[in-house]
Order: structure tokens, then C-alpha cells, then sequence
């Protein structure tokens, strides 16, 4: 049996729908199965999705902060202000980087409100920035340890 004509959908460039020009009975498989999942209206599942619960700020701000988390030498300096807080010269010497390197990491994290500073005379001890921050990188590190 010829496998019927199909298009990439745009909204998801792994799936394949059939052609609208093609036969009608064309989106079925040779063994008979759909080539696509079966479609429903949005009102037959009541209203348990019925729209975002944040705002679209509360998104993008939740995106800048997975994107600083998703740097492994970042998320590695939250892990070790998960065990108290630390200056730069002191993350340096753990870390074996340079203080700039660490610097401009903090800095980083600083503005996505991941960590805090305090200043004490001239050094600045950072620490993480409150329970959901270091819940979430607990979460993560534990969600990656896991078999």
C-alpha cells in the first residue's frame, strides 16, 4: 500500500499530518492504526485547563531563571552557597577558577535574584537568595540523582 502524502506541522516539527489535498481515508497506517493523534474539543475535558494561572511576565521570568540554572559551573556555585554563604575570593579558591570567572557568575545569578549579597567592609558575602531557590536546586540535583 503507497504511504499517503503528508506535511510537517509547523507547531510540531516531529509529527506529520496527512496532506489536505490527499484522500481522506489516506491518514490511516497500513495496519490499519491513525497516523495522528485523534482530535477533541477543548470543551469535552471540563475546565481544568482553562488558561495559565501566572502571568505572562511570571513565565518569562521562570525561563530566565532555569536558563541561569541550566549552566553547569552556575549551578555548581549554588550548590556550594546551599552550605552557607561565601565571597568571591572564597568560591574562587574552592572552585580553582579566577575571581573574575566567579565574579561574572555571581553577578549572573545576582540578577536573575538567585543569590544575595551583604556587604562586610570590602568583601561581599553571597548566599542563596531564599527557600524556593535552594529547593529548586535540591530538587534538581536529587531529581538527577535518581536511578
Amino acid at each position: 500500500m503507497d504511504q499517503p502524502e503528508t506535511r510537517v506541522d509547523p507547531e510540531r516539527p516531529s509529527a506529520r499530518v496527512p496532506d489536505p489535498g490527499a484522500d481522506p481515508g489516506a491518514d490511516l497506517a497500513a495496519d490499519g492504526r491513525a497516523d495522528r493523534e485523534p482530535a477533541c474539543a477543548a470543551d469535552e475535558h471540563g475546565s481544568r485547563r482553562a488558561g495559565p494561572s501566572h502571568s505572562a511576565d511570571a513565565f518569562e521570568r521562570a525561563v530566565r531563571i532555569f536558563r541561569a540554572l541550566g549552566d553547569e559551573p552556575r549551578l555548581r556555585t549554588l550548590e556550594l552557597l546551599l552550605r552557607g554563604e561565601a565571597c568571591v575570593s572564597e568560591l574562587a579558591a574552592y572552585t580553582g577558577e579566577p575571581v573574575s570567572t566567579v565574579s561574572h557568575r555571581l553577578r549572573l545569578l545576582r540578577t536573575e535574584g538567585l543569590v544575595r549579597g551583604r556587604r562586610e567592609g570590602r568583601h561581599v558575602h553571597y548566599a542563596i537568595a531564599d527557600a524556593h531557590v535552594a529547593g529548586l536546586v535540591l530538587s534538581a540535583l536529587d531529581h538527577a540523582s535518581e536511578d
